[in-house]
């Protein structure tokens, strides 16, 4: 097959906008492709075309994608499209690819060979061991809170020094940030945050390397670019040069990750730096009826910070949006259960199905209705493979065999299995280490040689140098079983009363490494380790029989199902009451509900409580201003007829159906705050009567619940 046959069938299929941003000419552009507009197969054929093309070899440029899944995929299609070998390719995400660059480049980046990545939780770790060795209190200095200050310092591209400190409390702030860099120099290790500033400040130093990187990749990809930060943005700016080619993917309206550092700033950014002539809006949807796609144009459309772009669909109009009034969040997920009872049984698989909330603990009240509906359900993304306690502890040890001088994995294991080494004993072992400016595992090798260490010292060292002599030679799973099961912690949790599933877990960590020397992974013990840690968190629960899905609406991102269920639409959970205090908060929760909104395909349900109890309190709520921004004409209500008002007893069934017109005539909104001249302060719960006649149900707090003639009360909105 010749190349311009092959270019051609590459093409094939492809709609106008799509072809345009596919064959774009040698330039830097901007992608704007709306939710289901193909962009994935955009970015992908783009790469194949400029590969079959001859304009660039597959070596000569980079692709950057915001999970291993995506990225993985990407060289799937590739490799089908294309007879070439995808192994060398420089396609993963920020994070990895900078794990490669400094690899490759540890001397120039002052990194031992074997240097160690920590996840969250060893970071985490790692500062709060810090802290105590700077006698910090932690009250005043929560770990967590340091550990998302030195993130978001280096997310924004500052070292310590860079940081601007106006008290006492920013200076100490800074102060621990600055010993945690030395901290984690010394014992040869990163973190996420670090994989990233550190070698964008390797390039930025190092002009030869810089230029070096800036003459291979002529061309530059990078996918979700919405979802980037400050410095990611300054590293792909920097790799691009004067030059290169930066095609960036996204769409501003699906930004949705500003509490991660994610800053859709850049693409504006972007636009103005590069110079970029021509925005290529891709609007073509294909996975939503235009019902849906028009709803979710309306909302977004009320976002004034927003390049723009308006979806549609040659699919047709399809069902109406479904939208139900419920009295209290029972009732609310009653309806849901009894939707998607009957959805079944037209049809739909439960797995096609998917529930989504604001707030993880919405959930409560729907997995109960679940349950006793017997309607099996699966809550998406359980816990993360590479976090759970006994593969942590697994992967500790096989850190340590490969460089016993890393703290965070040493502390770990050094007491577990149990060996005797007290609270006092490591306390001397730090003591130890800091006098001798050394790591912990040098510090033990010193007590041991002095004499008098301790027995559970002594087998602790002796385990460690019998794990590394029996490793060498044999293969990363014999490895991974060496560390279950000579480190004790294989017979610890079969003497467990409920400890097989853990067990089972060590033999799964045994099957990931078989997994990693069969994939196209190159090396041994040290890329394992980094790839697990990079793996960590990007692979859900596993999935078992058809299950109805539920979720949040961040992590439905992605996703898209036959029907769709949004719950809890109330002002206070969406949008969320935290947002009044953010910049740019309401326009954040918009782009979250215009993300729920187009996972939809054929069916979508809003759904919304006039009460409903959240973290141990009733909490009464107002429909949410998304509901009014979707035209009425794209609505079918379900219960049309306003909610009737209850009695203060929640079994009393609706005795009064109201048309829109005599709801409107209902001046006080459920939820809103009133005062009365008698009763004080109160909280609108209900009402009924006619338009001539209405009753307000108000609850007064000490002074009781009380039924109000409009026409009398005479009740002032606070």
């Amino acid at each position: 097959m010749s190349n311009s046959t092959y270019s051609s069938s590459l093409l094939d299929g492809l709609n106008d906008k799509q072809l345009e941003a596919v064959t774009l000419p040698q330039q830097s552009a901007l992608i704007l492709a709306g939710a289901g507009s193909g962009k994935t197969r955009v970015l992908t054929t783009r790469i194949a075309w400029l590969i079959q093309t001859g304009q660039v070899s597959p070596t000569g440029l980079l692709a950057v994608t915001f999970t291993n899944k995506a990225a993985k995929e990407m060289l799937a299609r590739l490799t089908a499209m294309l007879p070439i070998n995808t192994r060398g390719m420089w396609v993963g995400t920020f994070h990895g690819l900078c794990n490669r660059l400094l690899r490759a480049h540890h001397r120039e980046a002052l990194l031992p060979a074997t240097f160690q990545i920590l996840d969250i939780a060893d970071q985490l770790s790692s500062i709060k061991r810090l802290m105590k060795t700077m006698n910090v209190d932690d009250e005043k200095f929560p770990p967590k809170q340091v550990l998302n200050f030195i993130n978001g310092c280096k997310d924004e591209g500052l070292r310590a020094h860079e940081v601007d400190a106006y008290d006492p409390h920013s200076q100490r702030m800074r102060e621990i940030f600055e010993e945690y860099d030395k901290q984690c120099q010394r014992e040869g290790v990163v973190d996420f945050a670090e994989l990233l500033l550190r070698c964008f400040e390797l390039l930025s130093r190092d002009a030869s390397l810089r230029e070096h990187y800036q003459s291979r990749f002529q061309y530059i990809l990078v996918d979700e670019f919405q979802d980037t930060n400050r410095l990611q943005y300054l590293w792909l700016k920097l790799l691009a040069g004067q030059n290169n080619c930066l095609f960036a993917v996204g769409d501003d309206d699906q930004s949705i990750y500003a509490f991660r550092g994610a800053r859709v700033g850049n693409m504006l950014d972007f636009e103005r730096d590069f110079a970029i002539e021509n925005i290529v809006k891709l609007e073509q949807n294909y996975r939503s009826h235009s019902n849906i796609l028009d709803a979710a144009n309306a909302i977004i459309t009320h976002n004034r910070n927003r390049l723009g772009k308006n979806l549609w669909t040659s699919a047709g109009a399809g069902e109406p949006v479904r939208v139900f009034e419920a009295y209290n969040d029972m009732e609310e997920a009653s309806f849901i259960v009894d939707e998607v009872n009957m959805l079944h049984a037209e049809g739909f698989g439960l797995d096609e199905m998917a529930l989504l909330y604001r707030s993880n603990a919405q959930s409560r009240v729907l997995e109960h209705a679940l349950v006793a509906a017997n309607i099996p359900y699966r809550v998406y993304g359980g816990q993360r493979f590479f976090d759970r306690a006994e593969i942590k502890h697994a992967m500790a040890y096989l850190r340590l065999m490969a460089d016993p001088n890393s703290d965070t994995a040493l502390l770990r294991v050094i007491n577990f299995p149990t060996r005797g080494i007290g609270a006092r004993s490591l306390e001397q072992l730090q003591e130890a280490a800091r006098q001798q400016d050394c790591s912990l595992w040098q510090a033990a090798i010193n007590k041991v040689g002095n004499g008098r260490p301790g027995k559970g010292l002594e087998g602790f060292v002796a385990l460690i140098k019998q794990m590394q002599e029996q490793s060498t030679g044999i293969t990363l799973p014999e490895m991974a079983e060496l560390a279950a099961s000579l480190s004790g912690l294989r017979q610890f949790y079969l003497n467990e009363k409920e400890g097989e599933e853990r067990v089972a877990n060590l033999d799964e960590l045994v099957s990931a490494a078989v997994t990693f020397i069969n994939g196209d992974n190159e090396g041994g013990l040290t890329e394992f380790l980094s790839f697990a840690s990079l793996e960590a968190g990007e692979h859900q629960a596993e999935v078992g029989r058809d299950a109805l899905q539920l979720m949040t609406v961040h992590a439905a991102k992605g996703l898209e199902f036959k029907a769709v269920f949004i719950s809890g639409l109330e002002e206070g959970l969406c949008p969320h009451e935290q947002s009044r205090n953010e910049a740019n908060g309401l326009e954040e929760e918009r782009r979250l509900i215009y993300v729920a909104v187009t996972r939809a395909r054929q069916r979508l349900y809003l759904s919304y409580a006039q009460s409903r109890m959240l973290h141990g309190q009733v909490r009464y709520g107002i429909p949410s201003r998304f509901l009014d921004e979707i035209p009425e004409q794209l609505l079918l209500r379900l219960n049309a007829k306003a909610q009737s008002a209850r009695s203060a007893s929640p079994q009393m069934a609706p005795n009064t159906d109201y048309s829109r017109q005599q709801k409107n005539a209902m001046p006080w909104k459920i939820g809103q705050s009133v005062n009365h001249a008698k009763f004080g302060n109160g909280v609108v719960v209900s009402y009924e009567g006619s338009a001539d006649d209405l009753r307000v149900q108000v609850n007064f707090g000490k002074n009781g619940m009380k039924w109000l003639a409009l026409e009398y009360a005479k009740l002032e909105a606070l």
